[in-house]
């Protein structure tokens, strides 16, 4: 009932706040953003679809925060720590989907926090079937002060996928040989019904070096062994490795974690627990905390998508929680791995929309100051894609209008000067986030971008990924950029849902 009264609640809200009129080519419905000029009052005003939120709890939006994926019979659970709202201390909640596009969700808590005692928070895991049952393994976190271990890794059993009953008593602790008993989480649990038992990844530390350690757990939950670190930390000074994962595809097996405060990365190996080779980073610091989940046929990684503590602010995008985000992976030949867009969210763009440009078509020879093209109008839910090459050093890219003065322009910039594709505020002077690409002058790449919200994914087409947060720029135009370079847009291509 209290979610019903939080749509119901929403959707009168939405009412007040807009009128609803029909433009562009595609007789999409359009939502009039012209009133809505504040970046809170657009943020208000969306329906997340692809990039679920939870329902509102009253006038309180609740956030997806780090996902625990697991797939069965066509359906995709993705168990996520809920910050705010009805959620007692990250709670685990529940939202299905077949196709990444639209959500249903559970009202009721799967595992929920206690009041006092080692899980009085709630920390990640993951679900595992194993002998009939399943399994969730999670993190206990206890807030009180004189506990000896802050974290220990606990488990719920379940006839189903829906709803969990705590184990009393089971724990894993950190062991001795770790010298530390306040950061021991994250489990991600693999049944190998060969040898009828359960490996699980932890992250930890030991000497303030990050590490993934690795255990053995009978199916019958009654033997737990310890079996060592399989994964030391050397890219960078990292305080946690956290929510680590093991997938295959092909004959390579990769072992994916989110570092503390920082970036996805990944590493490969030729068996499930390494030796693993150096870690590289997979996308940018606004896709936080994702595992895989795999049909069989694809591999996707679910995560969450930053946000600001407030939609006005245009220092930085940096709250813990935000939007689900989920991209596939594609292996290259190299053994490599890029994200992609799923199918079924590219699928849902079926309305072609009018452009500011002729022959979808646009060039920008630009010196050192920067040179604009509008090119579409930002709608609520969109996609953008075309082809583009270039002949300088100097950045280009993405523009979006935030409120009418140039010197506060949010960029979405290929930088091929530095390798990277950057999210940055105030026309380039506020790095927000970036993750790395290596381009060749002359050569043609193909983009995409899709947009929901305030939330967008660029992407060049087997190359590179970068998740971005841009509060208030809907309603107004999309501008294509250049600055020290030569550029030419083509093919390029609109659509909404």
């Amino acid at each position: 009932m209290k979610k019903t009264l939080s749509r119901l609640y929403g959707i009168l809200c939405l009412t007040v706040s807009f009128l609803i009129c029909s433009c562009g080519q595609s007789g999409a419905k359009d939502k009039d953003f012209s009133e809505l000029t504040t970046p809170g009052s657009q943020e208000e005003a969306y329906e997340y679809h692809t990039f679920f939120l939870p329902a509102k709890d009253g006038p309180i939006q609740p956030y997806v925060g780090d996902t625990m994926p697991y797939y069965e019979d066509g359906v995709y659970y993705i168990y996520y720590l809920k910050e705010g709202g009805d959620s007692y201390n990250h709670s685990i909640y529940l939202a299905t989907t077949k196709d990444f596009v639209s959500y249903a969700e559970q009202d009721e808590a799967v595992i929920e926090a206690s009041d006092a005692g080692q899980d009085n928070w709630i920390g990640t895991g993951s679900v595992v079937k194993a002998g009939g049952k399943y399994y969730f393994f999670y993190t206990g976190h206890a807030d009180s002060a004189d506990v000896e271990y802050k974290e220990k890794i606990m488990v719920a059993e379940g006839d189903d996928l829906t709803a969990f009953r705590k184990i009393s008593g089971w724990e894993i602790t950190p062991p001795d040989e770790l010298g530390q008993k306040n950061d021991f989480r994250d489990p991600q649990a693999y049944y190998d019904p060969d040898t009828d038992t359960i490996s699980l990844t932890i992250t930890a530390s030991k000497d303030n070096v990050a590490r993934i350690l690795k255990y053995t757990v009978s199916a019958d939950l009654q033997e737990t062994n310890y079996d060592g670190i399989i994964f030391t930390n050397t890219a960078g000074d990292f305080w946690n490795l956290e929510c680590s994962d093991t997938f295959r595809i092909g004959d390579k097996w990769y072992l994916t974690y989110s570092a503390q405060d920082d970036t996805l990365w990944y590493a490969s190996a030729d068996e499930q627990f390494g030796p693993y080779s150096e870690a590289k980073r997979l996308e940018g610091k606004l896709f936080y905390a994702a595992k895989h989940v795999g049909d069989g046929e694809n591999v996707y990684m679910a995560g969450w998508a930053r946000r600001s503590e407030s939609p006005a602010s245009t220092r930085s995008v940096s709250a813990w929680a935000g939007n689900l985000v989920v991209q596939k992976i594609v292996q290259k030949e190299n053994g490599d791995l890029v994200l992609a867009p799923a199918d079924q969210v590219i699928q849902q763009f079926r309305g072609k929309r009018r452009l500011m440009v002729d022959s979808a078509r646009a060039s920008i020879e630009a010196e050192s100051a920067y040179q604009y093209v509008d090119v579409c109008t930002c709608y609520e839910r969109f996609l953008l894609k075309g082809n583009f090459t270039y002949s300088g050093d100097g950045s280009f890219g993405l523009c979006f209008d935030y409120n009418g003065e140039a010197d506060k322009y949010k960029l979405i910039s290929v930088r091929p000067d530095d390798n990277l594709i950057q999210l940055s505020f105030n026309a380039g002077s506020t790095p927000i986030a970036e993750t790395q690409v290596c381009l060749e002058p002359g050569k043609e790449y193909s983009f995409a971008y899709v947009q929901e919200g305030s939330v967008g994914v660029f992407y060049i087409d087997d190359m590179a990924a970068l998740t971005v947060r841009l509060y208030g720029v809907s309603g107004k135009p999309i501008k294509l950029f250049a600055e020290n370079n030569s550029v030419t847009f083509s093919a390029l291509e609109q659509y909404s849902d």
